[in-house]
């Protein structure tokens, strides 16, 4: 173990479901750079989103909190200014702090500029709180008030300037956090650089089993779009590396690659996330640090959640959590220790908004999934029950067979444990809203606002 506090570098992609990578066993989506990584890195293949949708997620993430205790449990809302988080943390720990790319926790609209102190810590700033245009989209660098355009593919851009970061303080003695946070591959899919796009051929690619008929032709299309972006994405991830290792900087430095969400791309009919199904709740997770934990690839199936990712990282930088953080510390699971969680990790919708409105079939849910089960439940009871093992693609659903219904009264009762032990009361989305004072509109979505009036 090396004695001085190592660097943290997050890469962060938005919608990038566990299944479409190389190393995940996909062989149509070409992605040689994580490959790599995986081949030397501990990889939780069953890593989950407990929340699977942008804000949420992030401020999951953010502050090792669970969005009852944050509060962001829909998409464009405020994360409170005086909460303890990411950046603060690190920074009075005497790291320097650098956050580029989507922000998506602020709340104030989608091209709003930032105030300081709602950066939650972090000092190097070159952010946007969510745009989907990614071809010169507009960022904030810092503290002006109008905004900049990253001029070509902006993850590209936002990674050559994560790069220029690294480059000019790599003779510092301060230890860093850099959180690059992309907009891709979450759609609009049509949108990656034009010599990624022609790598794939919507009529070649081949169809998880779980895509029914009738939204094929739009699932191959999407994922074709998808895929490019994955690419274009896996070649930034190789810059930042290459520039890690030319600056001296990786053998200290933990890398952590993961995603906020998946991505349902035609799977069950469905599309986009919030679903409790594989696609959406399953993330990437890649883990490396050569000084503290070697380089030997390690493949485990502890479902770590991003509100783990927090503790997680202070466990390992030998930083003090404090104690109202909900999310669990992996860092002794990394080291060979046990696994926290006993297994099982919790997934909800608070509240039905956006692409998982109650019309298109949205509604609150709350469920357990393990290295082999998911079992989910709506305000009426149990809805969802998936063996992963038998049925990877969960075509047969167990929920209520009376078959299974030994194994279905087991969840039932380790989830509401949980519940209980978390006072979660399951209650309607519209109880939350008015908890927290949201405005939402019929569709129980919290509306759209942008400065400059441009579509995200």
């Amino acid at each position: 173990m090396t004695e001085s506090k190592p660097n943290v570098v997050i890469v962060l992609a938005d919608q990038w479901r566990a299944q479409a990578c190389g190393y995940a066993g996909d062989g149509q989506v070409r992605t040689p750079h994580l490959d790599r990584l995986a081949a030397e890195s501990i990889n939780y293949r069953k890593a989950v989103s407990g929340i699977p949708v942008c804000t949420p997620a992030r401020g999951c993430m953010l502050t090792g909190l669970y969005a009852q205790t944050h509060g962001l449990f829909v998409n464009d809302v405020h994360l409170a200014d005086d909460i303890e988080s990411m950046g603060k943390i690190f920074g009075r720990n005497g790291y320097d702090t650098a956050y580029i790319g989507k922000w998506h926790v602020d709340g104030r609209g989608r091209d709003a500029p930032i105030p300081k102190e709602s950066r939650q810590g972090f000092e190097y700033w070159k952010v946007l709180e969510c745009t989907h245009t990614y071809n010169h989209s507009l960022y904030y660098d810092h503290d002006k008030t109008e905004p900049d355009i990253w001029p070509d593919y902006d993850a590209r851009d936002q990674t050559r300037d994560a790069c220029r970061w690294l480059e000019e303080r790599s003779d510092s003695d301060k230890p860093f956090l850099l959180f690059l946070s992309w907009g891709p591959p979450h759609d609009p899919y049509e949108t990656a650089p034009p010599e990624f796009k022609a790598m794939y051929d919507p009529d070649a690619i081949e169809l998880r089993p779980n895509v029914p008929p009738e939204v094929a032709d739009l699932a191959r299309e999407r994922i074709a779009g998808y895929y490019a972006h994955c690419t274009a994405l896996d070649s930034c991830v190789g810059e930042l590396r290459g520039t890690l290792q030319a600056k001296g900087l990786e053998e200290n430095t933990i890398f952590l690659f993961l995603s906020d969400h998946g991505d349902m791309l035609g799977s069950q009919g469905q599309h986009m996330k919030q679903r409790p199904w594989e696609e959406s709740i399953r993330v990437p997770f890649l883990l490396r640090w050569p000084a503290g934990l070697g380089t030997e690839a390690r493949t485990e199936d502890a479902p770590i959640d991003v509100v783990d990712v927090l503790p997680t990282l202070l466990g390992l930088c030998g930083l003090e959590a404090r104690s109202e953080m909900e999310g669990l510390d992996f860092s002794g699971h990394l080291r060979g220790g046990k696994d926290p969680s006993g297994g099982q990790a919790l997934v909800m919708c608070l509240q039905p908004f956006g692409q998982f409105v109650r019309t298109a079939g949205g509604r609150e849910y709350r469920g357990l999934v393990t290295d082999r089960y998911t079992y989910v439940e709506d305000l009426d009871g149990p809805w969802l029950l998936y063996d992963n093992e038998e049925d990877p693609y969960q075509l047969n659903n167990l929920a209520n067979q009376p078959d299974h219904s030994d194994l279905q009264t087991s969840f039932h009762r380790d989830l509401h444990a949980m519940l209980n032990a978390r006072n979660d009361k399951f209650l309607s989305g519209d109880e939350y809203v008015e908890q927290f004072g949201y405005t939402v509109d019929e569709t129980g979505t919290v509306g759209y606002t942008f400065l400059y009036g441009r579509q995200s």
